[in-house]
C-alpha cells in the first residue's frame, strides 16, 4: 500500500452461493474456496525470495526481478499468456507482469491485479505478497477448472507500487485507447492478510458501486460484516478510475488503530495497528493472519468466477462483411467512443433509417465533437471503402466561407489522417451517400473518427448514418 490510510490439491472447490440478479431472480452460481494453502505456499516463495536477495522484494533490486519472473512462470505454465513488461524508474527498471486467459470476448474484458514489490527495508509478504498471492492462486485456479469464460479475463501484477503506482500508470497509459475501453472492471487487492485484520471494501468510484456491493453481499452471505473505505487513489487502481473505468477491491488494514467497535465486529486487538509491520523489516512471513486470507481469496474467486460470465450485453453483427459495429446506431453508443451525447434517437433530426444517428454539433456555439470506433481491416483485402450517409443543415450565410466542418479521419497507431471533409457550404436537407478509400490501412487496426468543430455562431448540424466499411 503506498501511503498511510485512516479507517472509519485443486486450486478450488466450487461452492454452491446464491446471487440476486437485477430484477430480484435468484440463480444459484458456483463460487470457488480458493486454496489457502497453496496462497500460503506463494507467500514462502515470496519469503524465499526477499531472503536470497538482500532481505527485499524492491523496485530495481534482484529480489523484484525474482518474483516478477517466478510470478510469470507460474501463469506460463498455466496456459495464460503472459507479457513481462518493462518501464523505467528512479530506482531503475521496473516490471509488470500481465498475463491474459486466451478464452472470452476480447472486447468485454474483467481484470484483476496487485502490486507485486515491497519497500525497501523488508520482504513485504503482507504488504503485498497476500494481495499477489491471492490474485495468483485464484488465477491458477481459474485455469485448472471446467470453467468457461464468457469474457477475457486478465491479471495484473504492478512494479513499482511504493514509488507512486508507476507500474499501473504505466500500463494504463500505455494501452490503445481502444483497449482500454474494453476492461469493464478492474479489481484491486493490496494487503487481505494483516494480522490484526479489518474487512474493508473499496468505496471511492461511483462507476464500481455494483462490484462493490456484489462484495458486500458475499461477505455478508459468509458472515463476515464489512466496512466501507475511500482508499483516496492510493492505490492502483487510481490508474482505471481515472479513465471512468469501474473498479473496486478489499484491503485488511495498515498502519491505523483497530476501534473498539471494530475488535467487538471482528476480533481481533481494539488500539493495535490492523497491521503493526506496516512496511516494516518484520513483514515477513510471520505477519499474516490466515483467516483474513482464506476469506479475501475467496472473494476475490467469487468474482473472478462471476464476473467471467457477467452479460455485458451483444454487439451488433456486421451487416454482410461490413466491418463497422452497430453501424446505424441503433443500439445506442454500443461499440462507439468519444463525445458523450451525439449519438441519439432526438427527433429533432431525422434518422436516415431506424430512429437514432449521429448528430454533431448543431450547438451555434465554439465546440467540438467526434465519435469513433476501432476496426481491423483484414491483410488480404483487396479494395476497402469506408461510406457514410450525411444530412447538413446550416443557419450559416450563404457565400463560400467555411465556418463548421466535420471531418472524417483515419487514427493509425496515434497518426490522424483526414480522408474528407464537408462543412456548412455542403448543406443538404437530405441524406447523401459519401465514399472513401481506406485500402492504404489494410492488415492494420485504425479507429475510424468522426470529429465535428463548429465556430461562435449560427449553427451547422452533421448528421450520419449507416456508417460501412467493407472490403473484398
Amino acid at each position: 500500500m503506498l501511503k498511510s490510510l485512516r479507517y472509519g490439491a485443486l486450486g478450488a472447490v466450487l461452492v454452491a452461493t446464491v446471487l440476486v440478479v437485477p430484477g430480484g431472480t435468484a440463480t444459484a452460481v458456483e463460487s470457488p474456496d480458493i486454496s489457502v494453502t497453496n496462497a500460503k505456499a506463494h507467500l514462502d516463495q515470496f519469503q524465499s525470495i526477499a531472503t536470497n536477495n538482500g532481505g527485499n522484494r524492491y523496485t530495481g533490486r534482484p529480489g523484484y526481478r525474482a518474483s516478477a519472473d517466478w510470478v510469470k512462470a507460474k501463469l506460463d505454465t498455466a496456459g495464460y499468456a503472459t507479457t513481462l513488461q518493462s518501464f523505467s524508474t528512479s530506482a531503475g527498471t521496473s516490471y509488470n507482469v500481465i498475463a491474459e486467459w486466451p478464452h472470452g470476448d476480447a472486447n468485454h474484458v474483467v481484470m484483476a491485479g496487485s502490486h507485486l514489490d515491497s519497500v525497501s527495508s523488508g520482504p513485504g509478504i503482507n504488504d503485498n505478497g497476500s494481495g499477489s498471492a491471492g490474485v495468483l492462486e485464484t488465477a491458477l485456479a481459474y485455469a485448472a477448472s471446467t470453467q468457461t469464460a464468457k469474457n477475457r479475463l486478465r491479471f495484473g501484477f504492478w512494479g513499482a507500487e511504493e514509488l507512486g503506482l508507476l507500474g499501473s500508470k504505466y500500463y494504463v497509459n500505455n494501452l490503445p485507447s481502444a483497449d482500454r475501453d474494453k476492461i469493464e472492471l478492474y479489481l484491486n487487492f493490496d494487503m487481505i492478510a494483516s494480522p490484526n485484520p479489518g474487512y474493508f471494501v473499496y468505496d471511492d468510484n461511483p462507476a464500481g458501486n455494483g462490484a462493490r456491493d456484489d462484495l458486500v453481499s458475499y461477505f455478508t452471505s459468509k458472515s463476515v460484516q464489512t466496512e466501507f473505505i475511500d482508499v483516496q487513489g492510493r492505490s492502483d487502481h487510481a490508474a482505471f478510475r481515472s479513465l471512468g473505468i469501474p473498479t473496486a477491491g478489499t484491503f485488511s488494514g495498515a498502519e491505523g488503530t483497530k476501534s473498539s467497535a471494530q475488535a467487538t465486529k471482528w476480533g481481533g486487538t481494539a488500539g493495535q495497528a490492523f497491521d503493526p509491520c506496516y512496511h516494516r523489516s518484520c513483514d515477513n512471513i510471520s505477519n499474516l493472519n490466515l483467516t483474513s486470507l482464506d476469506r479475501q481469496i475467496d472473494a476475490i474467486g467469487h468474482m473472478i468466477w462471476n464476473y467471467a460470465q457477467k452479460d455485458y450485453g451483444t454487439t451488433e453483427p456486421p451487416t454482410g462483411n461490413n466491418l463497422i459495429l452497430n453501424p446505424g446506431f441503433e443500439s445506442g453508443a454500443v461499440n462507439w467512443t468519444g463525445t458523450s451525447g451525439p449519438i441519439t434517437n432526438n427527433t429533432g433530426r431525422p434518422a436516415r433509417t431506424g430512429s437514432w444517428k449521429a448528430w454533431l454539433q448543431g450547438n451555434g456555439s465554439t465546440s467540438t465533437e467526434n465519435i469513433g470506433q476501432s476496426v481491423g481491416i483484414p491483410a488480404s483485402a483487396t479494395a476497402a471503402s469506408l461510406s457514410l450517409w450525411i444530412r447538413i443543415d446550416t443557419a450559416e450565410t450563404t457565400g463560400s466561407t467555411v465556418y463548421d466542418t466535420v471531418k472524417v479521419q483515419i487514427v493509425d497507431s496515434g497518426t490522424t489522417t483526414t480522408l474528407a471533409t464537408y462543412s456548412n457550404l455542403n448543406k443538404n436537407t437530405s441524406y447523401v451517400q459519401k465514399t472513401l478509400n481506406v485500402l492504404a490501412y489494410k492488415g492494420k487496426t485504425v479507429t475510424v473518427k468522426f470529429l465535428g468543430q463548429e465556430d461562435s455562431s449560427l449553427q451547422t448540424s452533421f448528421v450520419i448514418d449507416d456508417v460501412a466499411l467493407t472490403t473484398s
